[in-house]
């Protein structure tokens, strides 16, 4: 293994995350120190409000930090204007989200082909094929979102998160909007595309099953990390 693979594709330190409300001031990450390392499986957990979802925010370049350092994959986040984020989104991060999120005038297969279109590679479709095979969706091709089942559309979101090859693959409550067996399909395909493609996978969830799933889990209350514990810590104290 080289040192650049040893080296944490995800470095956030002393980050915080303040708005302005009409009550004054609100902070949502109040001095967030963490590293994650290449090829592991993290979880966050912790309850509503708790930072969670902002924290996966500032590591896709989707939300600036206040203040503090941001870099992924190398990248010095903060040093990038918002063409040079997407680009670098384009190149380096998947992003799963609980409501899909998917164009509801497209395919599948070309809902899976948008990243690959905006990055300008010429066998995007080609490609969205493949991916959507992989996650067992090769007969679904050309249905809109509308005529797929929840799972199917989560499918669909997982083969876009995967189809640019990203370095980290974020998923934020994948599972919150499908039933328990079908939210058990969709958690097997993630940790086994994201393992075959080498992808590092942060996992936001409120199940603590799943999250015992992953080799690391970090728990955050209010704005801060209390716990940053490995899966065998985490067990046994469980």
């Amino acid at each position: 293994m080289s040192i650049q693979q040893r080296d944490p594709i995800v470095e956030l330190d002393g980050v915080r995350l303040t708005l302005a409300s009409l009550a004054g001031e609100v902070n949502i990450l109040r001095g967030i120190d963490l590293r994650v390392q290449r090829g592991e499986t993290l979880a966050v957990v912790g309850p509503s409000g708790s930072g969670k979802s902002t924290m996966m925010m500032v590591m896709a370049g989707l939300e600036r930090a206040s203040s503090g350092a941001v870099r992924i994959a190398g990248q010095d986040l903060n040093a990038l204007d918002e063409d040079g984020l997407a680009l670098f989104r384009r190149r380096h991060v998947g992003i799963v989200f609980q409501g899909f999120h998917l164009i509801p005038t497209m395919t599948a297969r070309e809902n899976v082909a948008v990243p690959l279109e905006f990055a300008g590679v010429s066998d995007a479709f080609a490609r969205a094929q493949s991916a959507l095979a992989a996650v067992g969706l090769a007969h679904r091709l050309d249905h809109y979102p509308g005529q797929l089942s929840g799972g199917e559309q989560q499918r669909v979101a997982l083969a876009r998160a995967l189809v640019v090859e990203p370095d980290l693959l974020l998923a934020d409550e994948p599972t919150g909007n499908l039933d328990q067996a079908t939210g058990q399909q969709i958690v097997a395909l993630l940790f086994d595309l994201a393992r075959e493609r080498g992808a590092t996978l942060v996992l936001i969830t409120h199940d603590a099953e799943l999250a015992r799933r992953c080799g690391r889990m970090v728990r955050m209350q209010d704005g801060r990390i209390l716990e940053d514990a490995h899966a065998d810590a985490t067990r046994t104290a469980s």
